[in-house]
């Protein structure tokens, strides 16, 4: 079982990912804003960070920036629906794993499973 911070502000988008990597076995916390999933940091560790891309207040990647320098080797997957910003998040962070939306909800629970068996 890994423990997931997930920041995703869509909250229909939210709510699916959060059940869906429960139901896989996993502790979840949700924040509908990037400067939530900062402030949800100290309640770590986590195994892996789960972040959309574009939210607002602080973005996903600098969710991502954040929560490296507080906890070195945490796994970090974006989530995005924009190829121009995926491409961006490949760059300034080229250990994560980044998908595209719409993203089926199975692939990313494989995905995340990949990810923390990595660790």
């Amino acid at each position: 079982m890994a423990r997931i911070l997930l920041a995703e502000d869509d909250h229909s988008l939210r709510g699916f990912l959060t059940r869906a990597l429960e139901r896989a076995g996993h502790s979840v916390v949700d924040c509908e804003n990037g400067d939530d999933a900062i402030d949800s940091l100290d309640q770590g560790p986590w195994d892996l960070l789960l972040t959309d891309i574009v939210m607002p207040g602080a973005d996903g990647i600098e969710v991502a920036r954040v929560a490296a320098a507080r906890q070195p080797g945490i796994r970090i997957m974006f989530i995005t629906g924009f190829a121009a910003v995926a491409l961006s998040a490949a760059a300034a962070s080229p250990q994560a794993k980044v998908l595209a939306k719409p993203v089926h909800l199975r692939d990313l629970v494989g995905e995340v499973e990949r990810m923390v068996a990595a660790a």
